[in-house]
């Protein structure tokens, strides 16, 4: 099984969801061959003829980031540990392009694709999620979703992940490989 895996992050708590599904992929199939991508680096060859395409990134303003939403955010992160006297750790290639620009480009796709989204939020019921309109764009795009759309949870907007969500992630990555075919004989 191939499987690539498609993501924006800012301060690399979605990085770190992307990477623990990763290892869940690699746990429930130890013959799979898994690409982990960075979205601003994202080619069309990365998701095509893939058995799995995995997308997630961080919400913004309730939804999936958009140009404007990882500048305003950025900005006012930056200003505030500016305030504080510390350094603001950002995510390489943070500052986009991000899910929005790479879907853009992508091309719609026959039958057979098989995709997953997810999200990186807050544990407020009011914060919103990305993973739904991931999961809507994909569709758009002709892919099949082979799970629910999944967020997991971030403390504060730089993180860390919410304790246990790094097993979760490993747990729902497992989960979208699909068991093996057995032959009868």
């Amino acid at each position: 099984m191939e499987a690539v895996i498609i993501y924006e992050s800012l301060f690399g708590n979605t990085h770190a969801v992307a990477e623990a599904i990763a290892e869940g992929v690699r746990h429930a199939d130890q013959h799979a061959r898994v690409r982990l991508v960075r979205a601003g680096e994202a080619e069309a060859a990365d998701s095509a003829a893939v058995d799995l395409l995995i997308v997630g990134g961080p919400t913004h303003a309730l939804r999936m980031s958009s140009e404007r939403t990882r500048q305003s955010g950025l900005a006012g992160e930056e200003k505030k540990a500016e305030s504080h006297g510390q350094h603001l750790d950002l995510e390489p290639g943070a500052e986009g392009p991000g899910l929005r620009e790479w879907f853009a480009s992508l091309a719609k796709v026959g039958a057979g694709h098989r995709a997953a989204a997810f999200d990186t939020r807050l544990g407020s019921h009011l914060a919103g999620g990305a993973a739904h309109g991931i999961a809507r764009k994909l569709r758009h795009h002709g892919y099949e979703m082979v799970a629910p759309p999944q967020g997991f949870v971030v403390e504060g907007t730089e993180g860390p992940l919410t304790k246990g969500e790094r097993a979760r992630a490993q747990a729902w990555g497992a989960s979208l490989v699909p068991a093996p075919a057995h032959t009868q004989v």
